[in-house]
């Protein structure tokens, strides 16, 4: 069982070797430079690793950068290997990040809630206190009128 530390810094290595393997090493023409590396995780031995990444386009153009990078795997893969010179060279596994879906639904939410404030805001800029600016008593304002507490 490997350390965290070694994990980690293999996982950035992987990050950067296929990161580069993509831009300048692979010709496939489904990859080509809308598909960025978000994140790469590895287990706890050092076997397998999980590459995160995102693609800029719309449904037609994941589908095909997900049939790219499963066909450059094995050359991924070795370029890792040549890289890492680790005993056994992890295996890879990409996985559609879910990264640009989530930010959309939490912009989505923070434009609702901006716009409940700004009717709230709306509501209220015309409105009075409904008992004065300070509705609570205070002793000096009980003897002012004659009664004791």
């Amino acid at each position: 069982m490997a350390d965290n530390a070694r994990a980690k810094k293999l996982a950035d290595l992987i990050r950067e070797v296929v990161a580069e393997k993509l831009q300048r090493g692979i010709k496939d023409p489904r990859l080509g430079t809308h598909v960025t590396i978000t994140d790469t995780r590895v287990t706890g031995d050092l076997r397998e690793a999980t590459v995160f990444y995102t693609v800029y386009g719309d449904d037609e153009e994941r589908a095909s950068a997900a049939a790219g990078l499963e066909s450059a795997k094995g050359i991924l893969r070795s370029a890792v290997g040549a890289a890492a010179g680790t005993k056994f060279t992890p295996t890879l596994t990409f996985v559609a990040d879910a990264l640009p879906e989530t930010a959309k639904t939490i912009e989505d939410l923070l434009d609702k809630a901006r716009a409940s404030d700004a009717a709230v805001r709306e509501a209220s800029s015309g409105a009075t206190y409904a008992g004065g600016a300070d509705p609570y008593r205070k002793p000096e304002d009980e003897d002012e009128e004659g009664t004791t507490a």
